[in-house]
């Protein structure tokens, strides 16, 4: 049995939930966001609250009871505070920036990296080492987060490269005379 499932989704006093069939929509200050439901799970509304269940007790039905809680839950928080990433580069020389509507990462290659930033997500740099990757969509959120590390991966010698703020790069010792 599911122990996300049972757990119902609270739907705070300034976001709009709509449910159309198996179109859940939420709005709320930072956006709109909806998402399809499967056919072997559906969603109620009472008060304020989200309750998802399963149609029936297949195994199908049973599995995605959880990740449609989950992922209702996303949307509702999405729209409501969002979510954010932080990335860290460790690195001599190694920095980043916003110009416009890019970011400019500079990582030790012969040329600097443009990433054009996607709408709906928002990217920060307090410092030049750190990034703040912000949006509703957590799905986006994460994979814009994994795509600027891929150009740089941590390496486990001395660490260099870009990571995530809460990752802890496991280290190798050098070569020994």
């Amino acid at each position: 049995m599911s122990r996300i499932g049972q757990n119902p989704v609270t739907v705070p006093s300034d976001v709009n939930v709509d449910i159309a069939g198996q179109i859940v929509t939420a709005k709320g200050k930072l956006g709109e966001l909806s998402l399809t439901l499967v056919d072997e799970v559906g969603i109620e509304r009472e008060d304020d609250r989200l309750v998802v269940k399963p149609r029936n007790d297949s195994t199908r039905a049973r599995t995605m009871w959880g990740t449609t809680r989950s992922l209702v839950q996303n949307l509702v928080t999405g729209v409501s505070t969002g979510f954010t990433i932080n990335l860290e580069i460790v690195g001599v020389g190694y920095r980043a920036a916003v110009e416009g509507k890019d970011l400019v990462l500079q990582l030790g290659y012969s040329h600097e990296i443009r990433f054009p930033i996607p709408e709906g997500i928002s990217i920060a740099c307090e410092r030049p080492t750190a990034i703040a990757i912000s949006g509703a969509d957590r799905q986006r959120v994460g994979q814009v987060a994994a795509n600027i590390r891929s150009y740089r991966k941590p390496e486990p010698y001395k660490g260099k490269g870009i990571k995530y703020a809460d990752e802890y790069i496991l280290r190798k010792e050098g070569k020994k005379k």
